[in-house]
């Protein structure tokens, strides 16, 4: 099946590779684009770090998540009705149908909920008054979607355990619904938090799904594999053309499709002591501006120059290919470690 999977992914990546181009001239007709502005932390109180380094990216085209979403959902209609005509044996930990199912809808619905939050940012929606996408109104909605996710594999797959490496199986019982549900609200925010650099987030997650697109295949698991090699082939198309310069960026449709997806995929395959390994460096990234906040809310003063920790190695004279490179590496390193962990 090796051999299927490598060229889905190709297919997914030439697919993706034709179109992305057009897509970012959609996008600059359609004025998605990154505005220039003034930003406020959770205080109302400016932030001159991140004006600094961001605001030369004030008009490059947001919402390339959408395109690597739409892509993927449309390829992957085909692989199943092929295999069973030719007679192929899938193999799953689950029943196909529902553990899609699960996959389908976190892919979607927070893409959804990043894409109503984007356009919100872009179209300046939030002066009408009509809701708008306030950090507390996106978290309840995100809690809201990671608990139905929760139900559906704990319910309709009956997953209600974690593997520990050197351990095996620990059952949960149902703690596992309240424990998955902030994995996946925390990959979600932590993987938005990330997708500061160009290139950073996306080229993270690559080396991340490669790991778990191994694991994947080590568990048997069909469904997921598929999925994860044409996901793997669209984000490298998009990651061409993220790497600095940026001429597209995820948007909040990607990111918090992705890493809410991310999440998830483990869950399945029930590896989470890997997620938070060769998920480290979107944990650091996530976790350097949650202390940021708690230092500034409790103690009224900073822990770092600037949150997340990419910004501050900005502050200290970093250039941004270079905190870029080094986090892929580090990125390698803890898949490997990861890799390892998952496998025995």
């Amino acid at each position: 099946m090796t051999h299927l999977f490598l060229g889905l992914m190709l297919f997914s990546f030439l697919t993706t590779s034709i179109l992305v181009v057009p897509f970012i001239n959609l996008l600059y007709k359609l004025k998605f684009q990154r505005q220039k502005q003034k930003t406020l932390d959770f205080q109302n109180q400016r932030t001159p770090i991140f004006d600094k380094f961001h605001s030369q990216k004030s008009g490059t085209p947001v919402g390339g998540g959408l395109l690597i979403i739409l892509s993927v959902c449309i390829l992957l209609i085909f692989p199943f009705p092929a295999l069973k005509l030719a007679k192929i044996f899938i193999s799953s930990n689950y029943q196909i149908n529902r553990e899609l199912e699960i996959i389908f809808f976190t892919f979607l619905s927070f893409g959804l909920l990043g894409l109503y939050d984007d356009v919100m940012k872009f179209f300046g929606f939030k002066k009408t008054g009509f809701f708008g996408l306030r950090m507390k109104h996106k978290l309840l909605l995100q809690m809201l979607l990671a608990a139905i996710v929760s139900f559906m594999m704990y319910f309709g797959l009956n997953i209600n355990f974690i593997y520990v490496p050197f351990l095996g199986a620990v059952n949960l019982g149902l703690l596992f619904i309240p424990i998955s549900s902030g994995l996946i609200i925390s990959f979600a925010n932590f993987f938005n938090i990330t997708d500061g650099l160009d290139g950073l987030s996306s080229g993270l997650l690559m080396i991340a799904l490669f790991a778990f697109w191994v694991l994947a295949g080590n568990s048997l698991d069909t469904p997921i594999s598929l999925f994860l090699a044409l996901w793997l082939g669209g984000l490298i198309a998009f990651l061409y053309f993220n790497v600095y310069p940026a001429r597209i960026w995820l948007g909040d449709v990607g990111a918090l499709s992705f890493g809410a997806t991310f999440a998830v995929i483990a869950l399945l395959l029930g590896r989470v002591v890997p997620l938070i390994i060769v998920g480290a460096p979107f944990i650091i990234e996530g976790g350097s501006s949650a202390l940021q906040i708690i230092s500034k809310l409790y103690f009224h003063k900073k822990l770092f120059p600037a949150a997340p920790l990419h910004l501050t190695l900005q502050a200290m004279g970093w250039e941004e290919p270079k905190i870029v490179t080094r986090a892929w590496l580090a990125g390698i390193i803890l898949a490997i470690f990861g890799l390892w962990l998952g496998l025995n």
